[in-house]
């Protein structure tokens, strides 16, 4: 099955590669991998909540938002790459939380990402991975996820 019948299979839709807020690209491929710069949960250009995790933004919320960063990360690696069928799989997610300091659930959170990353590759989403809390993201989102992709 190709990733774009799995993706349809899922009822998963990947969003247009959402726009750099600063001087970046949204993905490079080198040596067989595509790096994915930090991916924000944008919906549509715009963030769906701000804040810190555990204090004004639900843990299972930004579960979620974590699953919309993997998925705008999939978007930007599939542009890079020459389209989505080159992409083979997953290496390594790195998760970064906006945490309130009494809040240590982060690794819960990056699970949405660890998550649909999973259910669209099956054994080949199996990854390394790092969930890390952070005092504070870019233009104050609660989340963001970075992905190491392998190309097929």
């Amino acid at each position: 099955m190709s990733l774009a019948d799995r993706l349809s299979e899922l009822g998963i839709e990947l969003p247009a590669v959402a726009a750099p807020v600063a001087a970046y690209v949204p993905a490079v491929v080198h040596s067989g991998l595509v790096h994915t710069s930090g991916q924000l949960p944008f919906v549509d250009g715009a963030l769906p909540a701000t804040g810190k995790v555990g204090a004004g933004v639900d843990p299972e919320d930004a579960k979620g938002y974590a699953r919309t960063c993997a998925l705008n990360a999939l978007a930007a690696a599939a542009d890079a790459a020459g389209g989505l069928e080159r992409i083979g799989g997953v290496l390594r997610v790195g998760g970064f939380v906006a945490s309130d300091p009494a809040f240590t659930g982060q690794p819960g959170v990056i699970n949405g990402a660890s998550e649909v990353l999973g259910e669209i590759f099956g054994d080949a989403g199996r990854h390394a991975r790092a969930a890390v809390g952070v005092p504070v993201l870019p233009l104050d989102s609660p989340v963001e996820v970075e992905v190491v992709f392998l190309l097929a």
